[in-house]
């Protein structure tokens, strides 16, 4: 038995001897015979599996891409019917005697088995994971053998993970006895819609009674887990439109409780914030990348100074007649609105998103948090732990917290009260600005995107108690929060009904908000 083993172990190495290279063993499969195409594609998978070619070879040659230029024993692929060489990648002049490699199914299952092992076994974690996915999304009961070997030898933990959920789906559908009932058991534990669609299946049409009562525990299990994770998901997006709020109210939080002035312009204020992360990019194309870096400091300038222009030409001359700023205030919303269609049209513009800040952070299958919102809510508590340092901490924030809570003492203590009306108004303006950079990357920028947070902004102050920053930031992710539950159920007009009538109800009960604002000018 061992003398027939060495004999047929001689003849097969003599038979590929003369092909000692990638290039003269791929150029084998252009042989009529299946079965020398199979030896030959298993020799190449043994021996290649880390040539790039060979990937590229196997993918066009289930594709039916793969031709043979018998002139220079050249294996070709066809590009829209062009022809480029797999060897040298270089275009081939077509010719009527290339001929195209076939396969049959047999063949297919070996690419198939081929590719799956080139990159389950890859050297790249992105390649061996994408392989995975791939693997737990098209499961075979043929695939067993190569899920079992890439397990044993997988170190990464994510990879791990879905080669494990794989075995387990196999043992579960094909497996018998007690191995099947352990299966479908620990089905319940994954997450993924593979799993969920193996155990529904066997919970329906499985006869033996104990495996449909199994796998009916384990979808029920599966089913609890995803309503977790979709109540966390709501939560991180309730977080999210908190977040924006907050950057959208902080400011106001601030003028309106310095100055207590109605500023109907606000909007448009993070509305030229917005746009200035839009001129940015139109202005700067190859740095999108940084574009959003940029523009933080660039719409705070911007919108700063348009802040303290309308100060010093509109509301400085109001001061202690709220009605009239309200309404003067609304006049230069609109003009500013104006402005922005003369300059840049009445129509949306799209500000792109930065690479960094695209695509999602899989906690697991049921779980996506996108990153876009993720850094704005981690931007949104930066800025409001820098203004949050910067009254309590610094000598501008104590000067504005003491005109603030008592003016006339204030300037009878030497602070030049309009000097600090102008500087907490330009850095509440900027704070709309920075505002308006981050909702550039959740929505389309308009001239009406300012009006779509203006009463929300004040409904936030308001809850939270004018002036008062931890009051603004409590009652921010509150609203956001409880906007985010309620619309599912009412939808998302009704959600902003009921929470203004909340708010309607709750101020009533404390006029002044959550956290009221104290001193003797408070009581005004």
């Amino acid at each position: 038995m061992n003398i027939i083993k060495i004999i047929l172990l001689n003849l097969l190495i003599i038979s590929f001897s003369y092909a000692s290279t990638f290039e003269e063993l791929s150029s084998k499969l252009s042989d009529k015979s299946f079965k020398v195409k199979e030896e030959v594609l298993n020799e190449l998978i043994v021996n290649y599996k880390e040539e790039d070619k060979l990937e590229i070879l196997l993918q066009n040659m289930l594709a039916g891409n793969l031709y043979f230029n018998p002139t220079t024993n050249e294996i070709l692929v066809s590009q829209n019917e062009n022809f480029k060489s797999l060897f040298t990648n270089e275009n081939v002049q077509t010719q009527e005697d290339f001929s195209k490699i076939k396969i049959n199914n047999k063949l297919r299952s070996v690419i198939k088995s081929g590719l799956a092992k080139i990159n389950l076994f890859s050297k790249n974690i992105e390649k061996r994971l994408k392989a995975a996915k791939n693997i737990l999304a098209n499961l075979e009961q043929e695939d067993a053998a190569i899920v079992s070997e890439a397990l044993a030898s997988e170190k990464n933990s994510s990879v791990k993970e879905i080669l494990l959920e794989s075995d387990t789906n196999l043992k579960a559908k094909f497996s018998t006895g007690p191995e099947q009932i352990e299966a479908i058991k620990k089905l319940g534990d994954f997450l993924s819609a593979k799993s969920l669609e193996t155990l529904t299946a066997l919970s329906e049409t499985s006869s033996d009674e104990e495996i449909k009562k199994v796998a009916h525990t384990s979808v029920i299990q599966i089913e609890g887990s995803k309503s977790f994770y979709s109540f966390v998901e709501t939560a991180f997006f309730g977080l999210s439109q908190g977040s924006v709020l907050l950057l959208a109210a902080i400011g106001l939080a601030i003028t309106f409780g310095v100055m207590k002035v109605i500023n109907m312009a606000h909007g448009e204020l993070i509305m030229i914030g917005a746009y200035t992360t839009y001129t940015i990019q139109q202005l700067m194309p190859n740095l999108i990348e940084y574009s959003i870096i940029i523009a933080i400091p660039a719409a705070f300038i911007v919108s700063g100074i348009v802040g303290i222009l309308i100060e010093r030409l509109v509301i400085r001359h109001l001061y202690g007649r709220p009605l009239e700023t309200l309404l003067a205030t609304f006049g230069v919303s609109l003009v500013l609105q104006q402005i922005v269609r003369t300059v840049y049209s009445p129509l949306n513009q799209e500000v792109k998103t930065p690479s960094w800040m695209s695509g999602a952070l899989e906690v697991n299958p049921a779980l996506f948090l996108t990153y876009n919102r993720l850094y704005i809510i981690i931007f949104s508590l930066l800025v409001f732990f820098a203004i949050l340092y910067v009254m309590k901490k610094t000598s501008l924030g104590l000067k504005v917290r003491a005109v603030s809570q008592n003016r006339p003492i204030a300037r009878a203590m030497g602070i030049k009260s309009s000097f600090i009306d102008a500087a907490t108004f330009g850095i509440g303006s900027g704070i709309a600005g920075v505002a308006g950079v981050a909702l550039s990357q959740l929505t389309n920028v308009g001239p009406n995107l300012g009006q779509a947070y203006i009463v929300d902004s004040f409904m936030v102050v308001v809850f939270g108690g004018v002036g008062n920053l931890w009051g603004t930031l409590i009652a921010a992710f509150s609203l956001g929060e409880l906007n985010k539950f309620i619309e599912p159920l009412a939808g998302a007009v009704l959600a902003k009904v009921i929470i203004l009538v909340f708010i309607i109800l709750f101020i009533q009960k404390r006029p002044r908000g959550l956290f009221p604002q104290k001193g003797r000018d408070a009581q005004d």
